[in-house]
């Protein structure tokens, strides 16, 4: 009976903050989803063919790391130098983005993978 009872606890441990995790990203995802509206990242980004076609976003999330999307929204001269990009104009920075949101907005990106 006691080994039920500390399996039972344990399990609770594990799912509980699982649980709550997984509210806590959808919330977070739902912020970044508001805030590339806000930014008006349609304007040279399209998502499901919404926004401007000439720069896809699509795939963002299968091609890029957490981290190469935050160097693209915060260092875009340095990412085109990178990646060789000839896409005119020169992304801007979004050096206003407070750390909270620059991380809702890199994870919205995230979800972004081919269906």
């Amino acid at each position: 009976m006691r080994r039920l009872f500390v399996a039972i606890i344990a399990i609770g441990v594990f799912i509980v903050p699982a649980t709550s995790m997984a509210g806590q990203d959808k919330d977070l995802v739902a912020k970044g989803e508001k805030l590339y509206a806000a930014n008006k990242c349609g304007s040279c980004h399209s998502i499901e063919a919404k926004g401007n076609k000439k720069g896809p976003l699509d795939d963002v999330g299968t091609r890029l790391t957490a981290e190469e999307l935050r160097r693209w929204l915060t260092h875009p001269a340095e990412m085109t130098a990178k990646v060789k990009s000839t896409r005119k104009p020169l992304m801007k920075p979004y050096a206003k983005l407070t750390a909270p949101e620059l991380d809702a907005l890199v994870a919205y990106m995230q979800t972004l993978k081919k269906k």
